[in-house]
């Protein structure tokens, strides 16, 4: 029998990239299954999920502006106006499509989405990325039939009944990465006799990265090691000529990765934020990774997030104020000490949860 599944949520990365990696199990298990995805009109998933050959309806909405700014005010006086109006569409939507199960991963448009569906009697399922849930995935759980989770300790904000602890689903190619892989060397042209750091702060790339690393260069080459620094595309765009001049073969710059596994592959010490999908990736690569958590996340989840590994020696933590200062003696510390890196990289990959596609797909049979 054809299953239908609606899969709501987006805004970032860390929200689509696991839906559509929900998508494609789905679609690999069942070539029968009809998907269809619900986003925020407005906001990335509406260019990425038809990319990804899936199709999509918008819903217009936003989330809370935290900002005391009057049309910050303005918005969320509307705010309840705007997600009625949502509810109305999204449940037009359901009715039509007519779902055996509705799949929220978080973001603004899963709030309406997701509630319109339970008031319509299609069960529920929530995948929730971080250690600290967002405002509408703990909304949402009341009604959910079951929440997939990547953290312990979220049964204080999830009926503990409903909880499936799961991990965060990874891309095909990071599941499959071969460590210190010569082709990779190949690809940056740089050699595996030199110790590589990889600084990447999310596809936009970072501002205190960026500004701590332009800074701190000379420092950084005195200490021989090798750099592949992800700017992101805008600082890029604005880089200053004299600090592209500093590039040699032990140096790259660039606005932006393609190929992850091959920077993974090599990285023998990572810098990154803390978003949820890029703490399941480093988790499984194994490097000692140093977390920088971005402070303006929401409900600061990237903080809950670094903490959770941090606190087991799994991470090094460095926030957002401290890290012009200490980033960078923390960095070649780290680098110059191969049993605390050795000690860090063990650590942080037994939270590996490489099967996390696997389970949530479990969970999500059970209830279609």
């Amino acid at each position: 029998m054809e299953k239908r599944y609606l899969i709501s949520g987006g805004g970032t990365g860390g929200h689509i990239f696991p839906a559509l990696a929900i998508a494609n199990k789905i679609k690999a298990e069942n070539p029968d299954a009809k998907i269809l995805f619900i986003g925020a009109s407005d906001k990335m998933e509406m260019r990425r999920v038809p990319e990804a050959g899936y199709p999509i309806e918008g819903l217009e909405i936003y989330g809370i502006h935290r900002d005391f700014s009057p049309n910050g005010l303005l918005c969320n006086l509307r705010l309840p106006v705007v997600m009625l109006k949502a509810m109305r569409k999204a449940k037009k939507i359901i009715c039509e499509f007519k779902p055996d199960l509705a799949i929220g991963v978080g973001g603004f448009a899963s709030g309406p989405a997701l509630k319109a569906a339970a008031q319509l009697g299609v069960p529920t399922l929530l995948q929730e990325q971080n250690s600290y849930p967002g405002v509408t995935n703990k909304m949402l759980a009341k009604n959910a039939k079951a929440i997939c989770v990547a953290y312990d300790g979220l049964d204080r904000f999830f009926p503990p009944e409903k909880i499936v602890k799961t991990g965060n689903p990874i891309r095909k190619e990071i599941l499959e990465l071969e460590r210190k892989r010569p082709e990779a060397y190949q690809y940056f042209n740089f050699t595996p006799e030199k110790k590589t750091v990889l600084v990447v702060g999310g596809s936009l790339g970072a501002r205190t990265f960026n500004q701590t690393m332009a800074a701190h260069l000379d420092e950084f080459r005195k200490a021989d090691l090798q750099l592949l620094w992800q700017t992101g595309e805008s600082f890029y765009k604005n880089i200053d000529p004299k600090l592209l001049e500093q590039q040699d073969e032990h140096i790259r710059i660039v606005p932006f990765i393609k190929n992850m596994n091959d920077a993974y592959s090599m990285a023998d010490v990572i810098v990154s934020r803390a978003g949820a999908l890029a703490l399941a990736e480093l988790t499984l690569v194994g490097a000692p990774t140093i977390l920088v958590p971005f402070p303006y996340a929401a409900e600061d989840h990237q903080t809950f997030n670094a903490k959770a590994l941090s606190t087991k020696d799994a991470a090094l933590l460095v926030t957002d104020k401290e890290a012009p200062e200490k980033l960078m003696p923390t960095l070649l510390q780290l680098a110059a000490d191969p049993d605390r890196m050795t000690t860090l990289g063990a650590n942080i990959k037994r939270f590996a949860q490489p099967d996390a596609i696997d389970l949530i797909y479990k969970e999500i049979e059970k209830l279609a």
